[in-house]
């Protein structure tokens, strides 16, 4: 029999305490934010897909190396090059440019492999949050051609 008047006062203990946390929560100010009339500024951590970044002239620092594509391990991202002859002290050099750079967004883990493995600091994360869409085409991104749109 005592150990039914217990439970009975430990149980109205715990509800006084858990109404004591409701009363005093119910005065504070909301904390609410109205989406999409209203946003929240992402904190710098935040990671989103990742974004190519582009140099001084505004071309994509990637060296086409591969090393983001050989380290992803959703094998999410791929690589497209193209050879260029470039003359350097009148001596005529053959050089890759990157002419693709997909990513998959639907296989992507956001694990940083490909950021962290980038020996030319070409790639970043994004800021970008919304991506909300009904169609899995939407998240084939073309970051070259996301990084045009961007320096244009």
């Amino acid at each position: 029999m005592g150990g039914y008047f217990s439970e009975i006062f430990y149980g109205s203990k715990s509800l006084l305490i858990g109404m004591g946390i409701t009363f005093r929560e119910f005065f504070k100010p909301t904390v609410t934010v109205q989406y999409p009339y209203q946003t929240i500024k992402m904190s710098a951590k935040f990671r989103g897909h990742t974004e190519l970044i582009a140099d001084e002239e505004g071309k994509p620092k990637c060296g086409v190396c591969g090393l983001c594509e050989r380290a992803c391990p959703s094998s999410c991202i791929t690589l497209g090059s193209i050879s260029v002859d470039i003359e350097v002290d009148g001596k005529v050099k053959k050089k890759k440019v990157l002419s693709k750079y997909e990513l998959d967004f639907t296989k992507c883990s956001l694990c940083g492999q490909c950021v962290e493995n980038c020996s030319f600091g070409a790639l970043e994360f994004s800021k970008e949050y919304n991506l909300a869409s009904t169609r899995k085409e939407d998240f084939h991104f073309n970051l070259l051609k996301r990084l045009e749109e961007r320096n244009a």
